[in-house]
């Protein structure tokens, strides 16, 4: 009789690291959320020309406003300018500046996030952007007085050597594209560096060329987001479908036949196909049974929790499907059988929680009535 109860307790004790083992850790979710951000930057500028590159150096400054719609895309208008420089090296180097400001609409693709999923904690980030605008320039007497040396030093017999010499104010249309890399201080507050290259028609430095005038900034600034960029939750680990089971067999048989079917709770799993939301005609039988279960029992609910497989996509990719999973069958419960609302409870785990060792099987809303 001792050796029944030391087998016994050794099988309960297994049984218990079994089930141990099958806890999932809690994981926590970030939920993007759209914000404005303002950012102000300052730096140098090259423009591309024949002299020393020391001689076509200048000073500038960008100050913009964004609005991040997604966690990929954002939308940045901004106004970058102070000094541009122009120069001809003949007999003797030549040179030139002159003044102006740029406001353009870029729009910024943040590349950690697309190819490495979602994480607002991330240290580092890397977008790229593209955007165009107006390059308004004034202020360009020095060209002028080195176009009056040059005539009379270089080209006395001739009238004109900066063929495009411009003066008072032009606006000329511009295209640009870069690089940017954040440095995460806070949730709302972030260090970065950009590099762009800036392109705009030939007149722009005066010298005829036949070809486009470019010129590159780059710029170190500051980056503060105007709201709350995410929302953090929890994902509890999801009890093993073994433990359901065992829970409702072991309950006792009541003596009424009628209250076993009052209290004995109703799963039924819901498949989806890959990268879909959409409930099949082969699956919404399994609806209609829970539809049928809760206009049984009155005081029963109903708990729709959505999955995504690990094995395809990513975080972001699996969070909006586990979401959409569980909306649907919640929807469909709604809309096609009339059950109130107050009767449905709906959850999503996105890959964190696999309750399926098959890795296709886990594309599933699980809904448990009871």
């Amino acid at each position: 009789m001792k050796f029944n109860k030391i087998i016994l307790s050794a099988l309960m004790l297994l049984g218990a690291v079994s089930a141990s083992a099958q806890d999932i850790e809690a994981k926590t979710v970030y939920d993007f959320n759209p914000h404005w951000y303002v950012q102000g930057q300052i730096g140098g500028q090259y423009t591309l020309g024949e002299v020393k590159f020391k001689d076509l150096l200048s000073p500038n400054a960008q100050l913009s406003l964004g609005y991040q719609f997604t966690p990929q895309f954002a939308l940045r208008l901004g106004a970058n300018g102070w000094q541009s420089r122009g120069g001809w090296d003949l007999s003797q180097t030549y040179k030139w500046k002159y003044n102006y400001v740029a406001p353009a609409l870029d729009l910024v693709f943040n590349l950690s996030n697309a190819f490495a999923g979602y994480n607002p904690k991330r240290v580092m980030s890397v977008s790229a952007f593209i955007g165009g605008g107006a390059n308004v320039a004034w202020n360009n007497d020095e060209a002028a007085d080195a176009s009056a040396a040059i005539v009379a030093k270089e080209f006395p017999a001739s009238k004109q050597n900066l063929d495009y010499l411009w003066d008072g104010t032009k606006v000329r249309a511009f295209g640009r594209a870069g690089l940017g890399v954040d440095f995460r201080v806070s949730d709302r507050v972030s260090l970065g560096i950009e590099a762009s290259a800036n392109v705009l028609n030939d007149h722009y430095n005066s010298k005829k060329a036949h070809n486009a005038d470019w010129y590159f900034n780059a710029l170190a600034g500051v980056k503060i987001a105007l709201g709350k960029t995410y929302t953090e939750r929890t994902i509890e680990p999801a009890k093993p479908v073994e433990r359901i089971v065992e829970r409702i067999v072991e309950k006792p048989v009541p003596a009424a036949p009628v209250e076993e079917v009052k209290d004995e709770p109703l799963r039924r799993d819901v498949f989806f196909l890959i990268n879909s939301a959409k409930i099949r005609d082969t699956e919404e039988s399994k609806v209609q049974d829970i539809a049928d279960y809760l206009n049984q029992h009155p005081k029963a609910t109903v708990s729709v929790t959505g999955y995504a497989d690990a094995g395809t996509g990513n975080n972001t990719i699996n969070d909006r499907l586990a979401a959409e999973r569980a909306q649907s069958v919640v929807n469909m419960l709604r809309t096609k059988y009339n059950v109130p609302e107050g009767r449905i409870t709906a959850d999503s785990k996105g890959a964190y929680i696999q309750p399926f060792a098959e890795n296709d099987k886990n594309r599933v809303s699980i809904c448990i009535a009871e």
